[in-house]
């Protein structure tokens, strides 16, 4: 509350997940855990690109999922951000019938938004002409959507925005959704992130760019972070939804808290469109930030939760943050072996993660790390999910444009 001396202390009461790992958050928990685990494989949307492999849910039904009525008229995106929204919202005991919904936000992350619909009907403006095109065209693809259809949903009427920092706009959201709390401008807020851009015209972007894994025709060996064999992302979708409450408002309604989120960092590189500082300087000051907004000491961090790409670039850069500013103390980890890279979604499924990693005491593998790079210093698990208490977890996202933005997550 604005006033108050000390970390400020978020709870997570209720986590929504929708990823290749599996729709629900036990599923995708289950599948990251799993030494074996990796979702990647042949993306029938691209089908003839010379990338044509990705981590997608084959499985969600979104007529089921959220009724025919609402699927026809949202992009994929926004169905996804649906889904995990409804289920965080159940898991965390809130009844959206009886809370006083001017107190509750919504604010989700999206790097690209409603791609596919924008493609689909640039599409139909080619082949059929402009009348042709669909009515629903601006309110599918405009980026703020989910939020606003997951507001909609749960009659959340207090403040209502998507944030959109590339590669880490989960964690941004994630991050600013805390600050509400804090300042007092609401009593809960619904937060995340969503993707689906598993489309001819992003994925053949990000290929032409040199982005992605060359591994097509091994897609389950594709992403390997840490890996001296790394050599590029496999792109993904999904979306992950966490409910924050203020900790002392969690504890008096009795609430099951999966972890404390106590700090937030942000910061940017100015230094490329799409490569990392390779000194690390710009995620430093987002790192320390973070740390210094949850009053803790960089040997207080048990774990940490990478942004771990698979690129030569981004793992060899922030290996040598973390080691910089953490040491080897921390056991690291990637679940983008097993997910992907989802892009917009992607801090928000890691911050679901390490929330459930502080609140569990289970620490995923770095699936396909066969062999890590020796030039990366650092306490990579692989091989085998590691018991372990986890007092405090540190979550890192890095994005295009040198977006940095880092949690911190403590046991409740």
């Amino acid at each position: 509350m604005p006033g108050s001396t000390g970390p400020f202390h978020a709870a997570v009461t209720g986590i929504g997940m929708v990823t290749a790992a599996g729709i629900g958050t036990q599923a995708s928990w289950n599948l990251i855990r799993d030494p074996e685990g990796t979702a990647a494989s042949e993306v029938p949307a691209l089908e003839g690109n010379p990338a044509h492999i990705g981590c997608w849910i084959p499985g969600y039904d979104a007529d089921k999922a959220i009724g025919r009525r609402k699927a026809w008229r949202y992009d994929r995106s926004s169905q996804l951000a649906l889904t995990a929204a409804a289920e965080a919202v159940a898991d965390s005991g809130l009844d959206p019938g009886e809370w006083d919904g001017t107190r509750v936000a919504v604010v989700l992350g999206s790097g690209i938004g409603g791609a596919g619909t924008w493609e689909k009907q640039h599409n139909v403006l080619l082949g059929d002409g402009p009348l042709n095109v669909s009515p629903l065209l601006i309110p599918m693809l405009a980026v703020n959507m989910s939020a606003g259809y997951v507001a909609m949903d749960h009659g959340a009427r207090g403040p209502n925005f998507v944030t959109a920092t590339a590669c880490a706009s989960g964690t941004t959201a994630i991050g600013m959704a805390r600050e509400l709390l804090r300042q007092g401008v609401c009593d809960v807020v619904i937060t995340g992130g969503t993707e689906a851009c598993l489309i001819p015209s992003i994925i053949s972007g990000f290929s032409q760019m040199g982005a992605l894994s060359k591994r097509q025709d091994t897609p389950r060996a594709a992403s390997r972070p840490f890996d001296v064999d790394r050599d590029g992302f496999v792109p993904a979708e999904g979306a992950a939804v966490l409910v924050l409450e203020r900790a002392a408002d969690a504890r008096a309604r009795g609430a099951r808290v999966y972890a404390n989120l106590s700090g937030y960092g942000a910061s940017a590189d100015a230094h490329h469109a799409t490569a990392p500082d390779p000194s690390g300087a710009g995620a430093e000051l987002a790192l320390r930030a973070c740390l210094d907004d949850a009053g803790l000491a960089p040997d207080a961090v048990d774990h940490v939760n990478a942004h771990g790409t698979s690129t030569p670039l981004n793992d060899a850069a922030e290996a040598k943050l973390i080691r910089r500013v953490l040491g080897r103390r921390p056991a690291v980890t990637s679940i983008k072996g097993v997910v992907g890279h989802s892009l917009g979604a992607a801090g928000a499924i890691e911050a679901a993660v390490t929330a459930l990693t502080v609140g569990e005491g289970v620490i995923p593998p770095t699936a396909n790390l066969e062999s890590q790079d020796p030039e990366i210093e650092l306490d990579v698990v692989a091989k085998t999910a590691r018991t372990a208490a986890v007092e405090v977890a540190v979550s890192n996202s890095f994005g295009f444009g040198g977006q940095n933005a880092v949690l911190a997550f403590s046991r409740a």
